[in-house]
């Protein structure tokens, strides 16, 4: 049984099928960010509605989804940037074609197997955490450093003092390790 919903669990199977075609057809994996890496690495305690996508090629990308039968919605008031498939319920959208405009180290993306035959790539859990330290830092999604703590807590083998550049980085050196540690009041724990 898995740990995440239906629907997350076929999202994931569906951009595995994507990603070994673009492999297929000589090009990059694309890799998985935002919000559905945030529910891969909490097991499912932080839900998504969609799918983040970095890929270089948006092009081969958009082709493959046309192919497998995803859809642009369309309709008055439909923003029209992302790609839903059929009654799946989720959207995926190609965010960047530069994981984190290169700030992440790419070796540090993870491969992530759904089958023997189809894979997807994952950013790597101390980069999603910098870049939702990143987002809580800028004032715009407080909800960010939640995320950002619930991920931390449930990681082992954190590489810290990557995580502790990292974060630094995407917070213009606002923030760093102990803010994660720290309470709601920001006293450490």
């Amino acid at each position: 049984m898995s740990v995440w919903r239906p629907e997350f669990v076929a999202g994931l199977d569906l951009l595995a099928k994507v990603s070994s075609e673009m492999v297929r057809r000589g090009y990059s994996r694309p890799v998985l960010v935002g919000g559905a890496a945030v529910e891969i690495y909490s097991g499912g305690i932080v839900a998504t509605g969609d799918f983040d996508i970095v890929v270089a090629r948006d092009d081969v990308l958009e082709q493959v989804f046309i192919e497998a039968g995803f859809e642009r919605p369309h309709g008055a008031g439909v923003a029209t940037r992302g790609w839903v498939y059929r009654d799946l319920g989720l959207g995926f959208e190609i965010v960047a074609k530069v994981l984190l405009d290169g700030a992440a180290d790419r070796n540090r993306v993870r491969m992530f197997s759904v089958s023997d035959d189809d894979a997807f790539e994952i950013i790597s859990v101390e980069d999603l955490i910098a870049d939702r330290m990143g987002q809580y830092a800028s004032g715009t999604a407080q909800e960010m450093l939640g995320q950002a703590r619930t991920l931390f807590d449930l990681s082992s083998d954190l590489d810290m003092d990557y995580l502790e550049r990292r974060i630094r980085e995407e917070t213009s050196n606002e923030h760093g390790i102990a803010t994660l540690r720290s309470g709601p009041a920001g006293h450490v724990a």
